[in-house]
C-alpha cells in the first residue's frame, strides 16, 4: 500500500485491497473514499468488496467514483463533503491516486491557496500544477 498525505484528515492512495484494510484502519483513518469506477477493476477490487470489508473494519465508506472525463463540481462538493463527515482522517483511492489528488484539490480551493494545494500534491508525487487555472477561478468565485 502507497499512502501518500496530503492534509492532517486526508491522504491518498493507489487502488487498495481487501487485505488491506486492517492496515488502513490500524493506521488511524475513519473513512475510505473510492473514486475509482468499478469497470475499471475486478470484482475482487469493486467498490462492493472494498466497502464490506471496511465495514467490517469499522470504518465508513463512501463511494463517488471519478474519470477524468466525468469529474464535475458535483463530484467535487461530494468529496469535499466526505472528507468533513469523516470524523477523522479520510483515504482516497483511485488508479494512482492522482484523481484522489485531482478531486481533492479542486475541493479545497475555496479555503486554501492554489500554491498551497499544488505544493502539497508535489510534494507527495502528484504534479498538478496545470489545475492553477481552475484552482485560483473556484477560489475568485467563492470570494465573489
Amino acid at each position: 500500500m502507497d499512502i501518500r498525505t496530503l492534509s492532517p484528515n486526508y491522504a491518498v492512495s493507489p487502488q487498495i485491497a481487501v487485505e488491506d484494510i486492517p492496515a488502513i484502519a490500524e493506521a488511524g483513518f475513519t473513512t475510505i473514499i473510492c473514486n475509482r469506477p468499478d469497470a475499471e477493476v475486478p470484482p475482487s477490487h469493486q467498490a462492493s468488496a472494498i466497502a464490506a470489508a471496511a465495514q467490517d473494519a469499522g470504518l465508513a465508506f463512501v463511494e463517488i467514483p471519478v474519470t477524468h472525463q466525468s469529474l464535475s463540481m458535483e463530484m467535487v462538493a461530494s468529496q469535499k463533503q466526505a472528507i468533513a463527515d469523516a470524523g477523522g482522517p479520510a483515504l482516497a483511492y483511485c488508479a494512482s491516486g492522482t484523481r484522489s489528488s485531482i478531486v481533492w484539490s479542486l475541493a479545497m480551493a475555496d479555503d486554501m491557496p492554489a500554491d498551497d494545494i499544488i505544493q502539497a500534491t508535489t510534494n507527495v508525487g502528484y504534479s498538478l500544477d496545470g489545475l492553477r487555472p481552475k484552482l485560483e477561478m473556484i477560489a475568485n468565485q467563492s470570494r465573489g
